[in-house]
């Protein structure tokens, strides 16, 4: 009988984790706790990889343990368990996964990514590439709706392979803008790989999602770069799309107004109005078209109004606050009758030193001179006395300044109620009215057709993930509120398009629980796993062997992210981030990483082993709906240029940690 070669790299991964445990333990003099916790960790593993449940193999290999390390009491034991279910059940970051699970099964009913592909190729139909690059744009906003990587990857595979196939693409490269496109979900929030990492490390979910939007936006861009790249070098690749692919039908109305789609729709739709030109079209269906034609304008008109408003607005109640602090001490010098009396009598002794100029130097420097004894508001008095004795109408005027200087920091005079706005507003809208000049320019009525598929598809999807993402961010919302509001969204999603029948609903709630369940029991077993592997000493074991290597923090990151990308090709990222995430989080204070910044590493990382020959899940996704033609090894050649991308993402958000961390400190300082 022929063993397939993923079962021959699974045996021998397994063999090779089986042949290090038992060579540690015969190395060592004396088998202590700690070994006994790394031969848990190396069972674990191998049950795993057997197909054993990841969840209840963590428990009961916890349990074992546990029972060996409470040295055989049964009670501990069972106490211990008792804990660690009831800590995760009461975890409130967890509430967020099956909501947002269950918002990602309901856009994916809604039948939307038909629609998106469609528009989105149709508009990107110039652009080098631009099947696969409307691929890549559709897996993202998909992703980031459903953040299910399976079922993006499946629907993409149903949808836009056969296309990419007909228009002569080449078979890796519309495997690999697929693969990769639908492993986005990720990485790019709501993600629930970084709720589980959030919950898991301690770290802040928010800001979690606040630190992978740009690494995300860098790596599709950075996808979308290279497809453009072999479109332009390699065109036998990635061919452009044929005449009668980019053919926009008009409807009925619209075709006894014109039967030239390349016309002009906004002047066509005014001329139209007049006379007898629109004698054969409804009058309705002109203002319906119009209001359609004029809503990016009114839309750029009502932003630049209300955030123009906004940054140009002083708050009165932060200016007079900072005019109170600076004032109160020169409005009480002058109700007293003089600025030199209160400060008469702390002044009578630093003359004697000639040292008038720099008081406070002076009474830290030298405590013998006899002021030591006097209390620091003392020292504090003597500057403000020193310059109220040399002229007291001055000294009015020098007590008043540092509110001014405040309120003139950003060139707003004190007691003003408006500003000037910032440069980064004048040149965001001069971005902005320049795209919206360029929609009313080049606005056709082909070009108007695929603006109105747009608003049926793209942008409802992306209300809907700018609400959510956006009330997470900006802080209106917890992310379990966001959950409960995008579950909300999703399912007027699948209402407004007539999807939302029962037998829908049901299957969304039954998988949502399926799915909920799984990362529920995962955490109790991992919750035990841990405790197990902290009480045999395995921790401390392993911390003092990466210690003793007096690693620098570049080794060992490289180190770290080197273990979890092999860890990716024979396990899931829910195993790794609950079995190996607590063994690396203790050891980042010893290095001075961030955990947050580690954690955006890890899921960056986690994506390129999900494309990982030879046991890369999306391969065999889309392998399960690809024509019969389409194999396995052409998927894994299509995806390796985009693993190398994903490496050289890491690589950059290493080296310019900004990117992460940028927004998370901006929001959240």
């Amino acid at each position: 009988m022929k063993i397939r070669k993923e079962l021959w790299f699974g045996l021998s991964f397994m063999a090779v984790v089986i042949i290090g445990a038992c060579a540690l333990l015969l190395s060592v003099e004396k088998i202590t706790n700690g070994h006994l916790g790394l031969l848990m960790l190396s069972l674990v593993v191998t049950a795993i990889m057997l197909g054993f449940p990841t969840a209840f193999t963590l428990m009961g290999m916890g349990m074992i343990f546990t029972w060996l390390a409470y040295n055989r009491d049964a009670t501990k034991t069972l106490d211990l368990m008792v804990q660690a279910a009831y800590k995760t059940m009461a975890n409130d970051v967890l509430i967020a996964v099956p909501l947002f699970v269950f918002m990602g099964y309901l856009v994916e009913r809604a039948n939307l990514i038909e629609k998106l592909f469609k528009s989105l190729h149709l508009a990107m139909a110039r652009i080098p590439g631009s099947l696969a690059v409307a691929t890549l744009v559709t897996c993202a906003i998909f992703a980031t709706a459903t953040g299910i990587v399976g079922a993006v990857v499946t629907l993409m595979g149903l949808l836009a392979l056969p296309a990419m196939l007909r228009a002569g693409y080449s078979v890796p490269l519309a495997a690999g803008s697929i693969t990769a496109g639908g492993c986005l979900g990720i990485l790019i929030p709501p993600s629930v790989l970084l709720i589980v990492y959030g919950a898991t490390a301690g770290v802040s979910v928010v800001q979690l999602y606040a630190g992978a939007f740009f690494p995300g936006l860098m790596l599709t861009g950075l996808y979308i770069l290279y497809v453009v790249l072999v479109a332009k070098l390699k065109p036998k690749w990635a061919p452009p799309l044929s005449a009668a692919d980019r053919v926009v039908t008009l409807p009925p109305l619209t075709q006894r107004l014109t039967t030239d789609t390349s016309s002009h729709a906004l002047t066509s739709l005014i001329g139209a109005m007049k006379g007898k030109r629109n004698t054969d079209v409804p009058m309705g269906h002109l203002m319906r078209q119009l209001a359609i034609v004029v809503l990016p304008g009114l839309l750029f008109l009502l932003v630049l109004v209300t955030s123009y408003r906004a940054v140009t607005t002083v708050e009165a109640e932060a200016v007079y606050d900072i005019q109170q602090i600076g004032s109160n001490s020169s409005e009480r010098a002058k109700d007293t009758g003089g600025l030199q009396e209160p400060p008469s009598q702390g002044l009578q002794e630093p003359p004697a030193e000639g040292g008038l100029q720099e008081p406070p130097s002076g009474d830290v420097k030298e405590p013998p001179s006899g002021d030591v004894k006097e209390p620091p508001s003392g020292a504090v008095q003597e500057p403000a006395g020193t310059a109220a004795a040399s002229s007291g109408p001055a000294a009015a005027a020098v007590a008043e300044p540092p509110a001014a200087s405040s309120a003139t920091a950003d060139n707003t005079p004190a007691g003003a109620t408006t500003r000037d706005a910032p440069t980064w507003w004048w040149v965001c809208f001069a971005i902005l009215g320049a795209l919206v000049a360029m929609f009313y320019l080049f606005l056709s009525f082909a070009r108007l057709e695929i603006f109105k598929m747009l608003l049926s598809s793209f942008f409802p999807l992306m209300i809907l993930i700018v609400a959510v993402l956006g009330s997470i961010v900006m802080g209106l919302a917890t992310p379990t509120e966001a959950a409960a509001m995008g579950a909300l969204g999703g399912f007027l999603l699948a209402a407004a398009y007539r999807r939302l029948t029962l037998s829908v609903l049901q299957e969304s709630v039954f998988l949502t629980a399926k799915t909920s369940a799984m990362v529920c029991w995962l955490f109790v077993g991992s919750a035990i796993f841990s405790a197990a592997f902290a009480l045999l000493g395995g921790q401390e074991l392993v911390e003092t062997w990466v210690l003793s290597m007096n690693l620098s923090k570049t080794q060992f990151l490289v180190m770290s992210q080197a273990i979890i990308f092999i860890l990716g090709w024979p396990l899931e990222w829910t195993e790794i981030i609950v079995i190996f995430m607590p063994i690396f989080i203790p050891l980042l204070d010893n290095f001075g990483v961030d955990p947050l910044f580690f954690g955006l590493l890890v899921a960056l990382n986690l994506q390129t082993a999900f494309l990982s020959p030879p046991v890369a899940m999306a391969a065999f996704y889309l392998k399960g709906v690809a024509p019969k033609h389409v194999t396995l090894n052409q998927i894994f050649l299509g995806m390796l240029p985009f693993m190398g991308i994903q490496i050289l993402a890491i690589i950059l958000l290493y080296q310019f940690p900004a990117i992460g961390l940028w927004l998370p400190q901006l929001l959240y300082k």
